[in-house]
């Protein structure tokens, strides 16, 4: 199979069997509860990842329920699927402040074609969380907001970190959005189980997004750096 056809039957096969989460806390697979998540997702990797390029990894923190947790594409939602990926969606446009700020990176790096080609962004934890709020409303969750939460789901990290590099992925540098938790988390991990010789820790797009936004092209300057100092260029 090629780079595509692994990553979609990754996805096909997601599911989390583990120990049950923390009470109030539910897991969010958006290959099982959006109706057409798994074939709107298999027809972006198939449309910029069937080939047998290997690339490095970006790991984010878990999806959130109107990017990734709707379309099935990490940090693209259904306006940026369709205007930046080309890729149809009849579904209800929602929007994620972290898309939009991706895909101006994606377009300062050279656009989708050049980016994809190089570059696998997906999560630590390929299945989002979420949980009720006091009002009732249903709000995202990171599996390190609750130390429960993320002894429980560690095993089930680790194994999906070991399977999406199998999918043809470098170990010299991987990329980590996020440089608080979840770069500490990452590295604690890595430093038990060695996947990578390098993690490059960048500002998570939702934190540049929502308190730098002014300053957002010095992180995407950041962001192209990084790449550049590991080799990855257009």
């Amino acid at each position: 199979m090629n780079f595509a056809e692994k990553v979609i039957a990754f996805n096909g096969q997601l599911e989390y069997t583990g120990p049950p989460l923390p009470a109030n806390i539910r897991i969010m697979n958006p290959y099982r509860e959006e109706e057409h998540a798994l074939q709107i997702s298999s027809t972006f990797y198939r449309q910029y990842y069937s080939d047998n390029n290997k690339r490095h990894l970006i790991l984010g923190i878990n999806p959130g329920r109107f990017g990734g947790g709707v379309t099935g594409v990490p940090f693209t939602d259904p306006k940026r699927l369709i205007a930046e990926c080309g890729i149809g969606y009849n579904g209800k446009l929602t929007h994620e402040p972290s898309s939009v700020y991706i895909y101006e990176m994606i377009n300062a790096f050279g656009g989708v074609k050049a980016f994809y080609s190089k570059l696998y962004i997906n999560s630590l934890c390929p299945l989002g969380f979420t949980t009720i709020d006091n009002k009732g409303k249903e709000k995202n969750y990171n599996y390190y907001d609750s130390k429960e939460l993320c002894t429980t789901v560690t095993p089930f990290m680790v194994d999906n970190i070991k399977k999406q590099i199998a999918l043809g992925c470098y170990t010299d540098t991987c990329f980590c959005f996020g440089t608080g938790q979840n770069e500490k988390f990452l590295k604690k991990l890595n430093e038990i189980h060695g996947f990578f010789n390098k993690i490059v820790a960048l500002e998570h797009p939702r934190f540049i997004v929502q308190y730098r936004s002014k300053t957002r092209q010095l992180y995407i300057d950041k962001y192209l750096q990084a790449f550049a100092d590991a080799g990855i260029v257009t």
